[in-house]
């Protein structure tokens, strides 16, 4: 009974997440899309309802669970003897900890700068230009790809690191692709005043 509603708990986390990550990938997408700044700030906003709304619930919940998970039938430490499973739980911990920073602290900037832009009724230079920060953008486009390994990493339960380390470069490679291609699409510095 205890593994069922851990399970569920764990599964329920894991559905949070991915639909909060896909909405946030969205609503980004259409903000970038956006030359009219009262739908772009409903963009953003979006951006900020998915993210506090199902990422940070899912992840607390997939983070609990797992936990409990991991103490009760890997006896704590053991866990570092399953690759899968150690992959899991290492690229859950680089996730959650970028995701609470980088891409936390870059969506609150941009949510605080396109309300200083819906006063003043423009696209303002801080906003334009904060709008494709490299570094937040890579690490916002990298969210999927890495949720997925981690996805696969649990349904495949690899026995060695391969399929982590594939994984992991093809999720750094579509990340990388994403960040140079998806500016270039919708450049920042179209987006017009008013």
């Amino acid at each position: 009974m205890q593994y069922g509603l851990l399970k569920f708990a764990h599964l329920a986390g894991l559905l949070m997440i991915g639909a909060g990550l896909i909405g946030v990938f969205v609503a980004d997408l259409r903000a970038r899309q956006s030359r009219d700044l009262p739908v772009f700030a409903e963009a953003v906003r979006l951006i900020g309802v998915f993210y506090d709304g199902l990422v940070v619930p899912g992840a607390l919940t997939l983070l609990a669970s797992g936990v409990w998970l991991i103490v009760i039938y890997y006896d704590g430490l053991a866990f570092l003897d399953e690759p899968w499973l150690a992959g899991m739980v290492l690229l859950f911990l680089i996730e959650f900890v970028e995701g609470n920073t980088v891409t936390r602290l870059y969506f609150t900037r941009l949510q605080r700068l396109t309300r200083i832009a819906v006063a003043e009724g423009r696209f303002t230079p801080e906003l334009v230009a904060a709008r494709d920060r490299p570094a937040a953008t890579f690490t916002h486009f990298l969210d999927l790809p890495l949720l997925m390994l981690i996805v696969s990493l649990g349904a495949i339960r690899p026995a060695d690191w391969t399929v982590f380390a594939v994984g992991g470069i093809a999720a750094l490679a579509v990340a990388a692709a994403l960040t140079v291609t998806l500016p270039r699409l919708y450049p920042a510095d179209a987006q017009r005043t008013g």
